[in-house]
């Protein structure tokens, strides 16, 4: 058997969740890949794939061994890359996971360009808003917004961005002047689902100051949020890199611009192994390069 190729087989069916897919993607049959695999298993003396006629899935032996196939194709790989002298072409499967927003209004561009400089990489990008396991489901990096950090991850601080009340001028053109934290009581406060009914802000002398956040509308997506602000729904707390570019152009303001609450921390992340893909570590460069040229991006003190 063909260790090194049954590896290969098994890792892109765990990935494309499918033997069909794997057999269209190497040019042969299905039952041809179901041998492999079976091959594969009978070798290792465990199942490593639930089948069905309609899903396919690794079991908890095969996720492990998935995890640990992949880094051993991908040594190879830089092994065979080092021997012909092309250590400094990226190439291969790239797959990113970010929070849903960031990932539509900065990261989906990002990687576009990304991909036009290095033209033998290719990149799947993976939208979610919850917590990914980057080893669990194979992920080679993750885009982060503060919160807690995993402690089986490499994370490297990229930027900051300042947060603060927003508004459109049609809406503070409508209602009650807000010139302290205190007036905001009085109006619709748009916010997170699943955020308290109070915020904190630290005007410029650092002063903190507890308000309430009274409103009718609660929402569970960045995009959502964004979009209420330009309809002139209310008033709301923002990271400046979800709002900046619509500031910028005068469709909304800051509110009182000199009192902010604390900032979105961005990271990216990685699996903390010995050797690195190379294409990773092109994409963690290029990311701390681009993502301070974008708007609401601060570089970190």
């Amino acid at each position: 058997m063909d260790t090194l190729r049954s590896l290969q087989t098994f890792v892109r069916a765990v990935e494309l969740g499918s033997l069909s897919a794997v057999a269209r993607e190497q040019g042969t049959t299905q039952p041809t890949i179901s041998k492999t695999v079976a091959a594969l298993e009978q070798q290792l003396g465990v199942r490593l794939l639930q089948r069905s006629t309609t899903h396919l899935a690794p079991t908890e032996q095969g996720r492990r061994f998935y995890e640990r196939a992949r880094r051993v194709i991908e040594d190879y790989g830089e092994a065979v890359a080092d021997a012909r002298g092309l250590t400094e072409t990226p190439t291969g499967l790239l797959r990113i996971s970010a929070p849903v927003t960031i990932g539509v209004l900065r990261l989906n561009r990002l990687a576009q360009e990304f991909l036009a400089l290095y033209p033998q990489i290719e990149i799947e990008l993976i939208l979610n808003d919850r917590y990914v396991d980057l080893v669990e489901e194979g992920m080679d990096v993750a885009l982060r917004l503060g919160a807690s950090l995993p402690p089986d991850a490499v994370a490297r601080h990229l930027a900051c961005s300042p947060r603060g009340l927003v508004a459109s001028p049609e809406y503070l053109a409508r209602h009650p002047r807000i010139d302290t934290p205190t007036d905001v009581a009085a109006h619709n406060y748009l916010r997170f689902a699943w955020a308290g009914d109070s915020i904190e802000l630290r005007g410029p002398d650092g002063q903190a100051q507890r308000i309430d956040a009274n409103g009718r509308y609660r929402i569970n997506n960045s995009l959502g949020i964004r979009e209420s602000f330009l309809m002139g729904a209310g008033v709301g707390l923002a990271p400046a890199w979800l709002v900046q570019d619509l500031i910028d152009r005068g469709e909304l303001v800051w509110v009182l611009p000199q009192w902010r609450a604390s900032a979105h921390e961005v990271y990216v992340l990685y699996p903390a192994r010995r050797h690195l893909p190379l294409r990773t570590r092109v994409w963690v460069e290029f990311l701390r390069e681009r993502l301070l040229q974008l708007p609401g991006f601060f570089a970190v003190e």
